[in-house]
Order: structure tokens, then sequence, then C-alpha cells
């Protein structure tokens, strides 16, 4: 099976490698998208393999992958940053993009048109100024349902396709939101990352609990499961961007943690992950400040790959055959 690996950063644009992360490549500005734009965020999905989509400081570009050109994707946020991107599991056409300053955009045909939504997100930040939206997911059981996780302005959910929106912050103990998890077997449990450390919740948000990881820091960023539910994995280190971290895994559905064991001496905090249901077994990840591995056993062993980046912010890969 052929794959496309791709990497956002922050000031180089998006890599890409076709060989699972040997050897890389940056189409220059001629392809549509800056040399050195600053990627927040990517999203691609298994019913358009043929596409990527990009959240950059100027607005949405789309990758397609057979003309290999980005085309920029007009729309209210081409001023604005755009940190978070998902595409619904039932309909690779319906996008919800997240945004710097906070606000939260849907698009049903593909981004080809966008809707400001019309949720009631917090404007200002005494911390960073202005709050961003670094999660959006479309909930996997229920599909009118919506969530984002604002950073700083805690869990946000929509139950009507982002008509309107409520906070589900009980017993947060941060509202510095970093990533979301949400259960697609039938519970409500639910995870959220945070700069103080990982919350549960087994009533879909409506309350939460902190749990102090077995770690030296309770900083975390994301937090997902391998594609056959098998394993949980969450990226933890000393801070953004760190000068330390690790990546932990669960067999039990997030109660108990245990080292991943990436290999060698992390620059920074693990900060994304990249899994695709086509293959569990293959997982990719990397930490804040440019170092990635990669796993061809479902996360067993790992080994560094020798490419190493800028300040990377995303990372997925996808089949192109």
């Amino acid at each position: 099976m052929a794959i496309e690996l791709s990497v956002a950063t922050s000031g180089l644009s998006v890599w890409f490698s076709n060989d699972i992360g040997e050897t890389w490549d940056r189409p220059y500005s001629e392809s549509g998208l800056y040399l050195e734009a600053r990627v927040w965020a990517l999203s691609s999905h298994p019913g358009e393999p043929e596409h990527l989509y990009a959240g950059t400081d100027s607005g949405i570009y789309r990758w397609d992958k057979v003309t290999q050109q980005w085309s920029h994707l007009s729309s209210p946020m081409d001023p604005l940053s755009v940190w978070s991107l998902a595409q619904a599991p039932h309909d690779p056409r319906l996008i919800i993009a997240g945004t710097q300053p906070a606000a939260l955009y849907l698009s049903k045909n593909s981004g080809e048109s966008w809707e400001k939504l019309s949720a009631p997100l917090p404007n200002s930040c005494q911390f960073i100024g202005s709050p961003r939206v670094t999660h959006v997911s479309f909930d996997p059981v229920e599909h009118d349902r919506l969530w984002a996780g604002v950073e700083i302005g805690g869990v946000w959910t929509s139950d009507n396709n982002g008509q309107s929106w409520e906070a589900r912050n009980d017993g947060l103990i941060s509202e510095d939101i970093h990533g979301l998890s949400i259960s697609n077997n039938g519970t409500q449990r639910m995870f959220a990352t945070t700069n103080k450390g990982l919350h549960v919740s087994d009533d879909a948000g409506t309350h939460w609990s902190f749990q102090r990881l077995d770690s030296p820091w309770q900083y975390c960023r994301v937090i997902a499961p391998r594609p056959d539910r098998k394993v949980l994995f969450l990226s933890n280190g000393n801070g953004p961007p760190g000068s330390n971290g690790r990546l932990l895994k669960s067999f039990d559905g997030g109660e108990s943690w245990c080292d991943a064991h990436l290999p060698g001496t992390l620059n920074s905090t693990v900060w994304c992950l990249a899994m695709h249901e086509s293959d569990p077994q293959l997982i990719f990840a990397a930490t804040n400040l440019g170092q990635v591995f990669r796993s061809a056993d479902g996360g067993e062993t790992w080994i560094k790959l020798n490419r190493e980046f800028g300040e990377i912010r995303a990372i997925t890969w996808r089949p192109t055959n």
C-alpha cells in the first residue's frame, strides 16, 4: 500500500513523504502555497484520499495529490489563523474549522463555501491575548453533535450541527484545552488534555475529573485511540515547546498509562500523532521542535526518522492507491 505522509510546520509550509518518512519533499510556492507559510492544522479523510486540507495564517488550502497543487479556498477565515480542522467521519464534504481569534466555521461542500457558527467563545485572554480553537471534531456516534476545545476557553459542544453551543467545563482544573478524545463505542467517556494535565468525563463532558499521570510532567497535548481501539495514546512533555517529552499508551481505556518508549533523547514535548484506519499498525509521532518517530507494529517499537524539521504543528498520513 502506497501512502503519503504530511507534516505541517510553523514557517516552512507542508512537507510530503512517499516512502514512510525516509525522504521528504516540500513543494515550492508555484504549487499554490507560500514556501514559508505557517500551517497549524491538517485534515484528510478516507472518503477523499486525493485531498488534504491545511489551516494556515491566511485561511484554508486544499492539496490535490493528482495535480500536485494547492488551491486556496476563499472564506471569511482568509485574514485569520486557522488552528484546527476536522472532516465528519460520515461525510468528507462536511468540515469544521477553528480559528484565532476564537471562532468556528462550517462547510458542507468540501470547503467551497463556509458559514460562521454562532458560538459565544471568549474573545480575550490575559495569557495569550486572543484565544484560539485548538481542537474541533465531529462526534463519532451522534452525527449532529460537534465538539471544540479552546485555548484558553474550555470545552464546547453543539447538538444541532453548530447552530447553538454550550460550554462543558465543570470539574476542569484548567480551561486551557489542547485536545479532546471522544469514545465511539457507545459510551459517553471523553478525555481532555490541558496545560495542567489530563481530565476524564463519563457523561459526555457534563462533569470532568482530573487524572494525575505517573509522569515527571502533567502537561499534555493530543490524546487519540489507535484505529482498532485497542490502545489509547497520550502525548506528554514539560511545556510548550518544552525541552523533553514522552509518549504514553494505555491498554485499559485510559485507566492506567505506561511509557511507549520513543527512542533517544526527545528535544521537546510530543505534540502530535498520525494514524489511519487502513493500517492501525503504522503510527507516526512528532515532537513540537521537529523530531518524527515511526512505528510499524502499532506502537510496540519505534524508530526515529533521520529528517528533523523546525516547529511541527500537525502530521497525517493517508493511502494514495
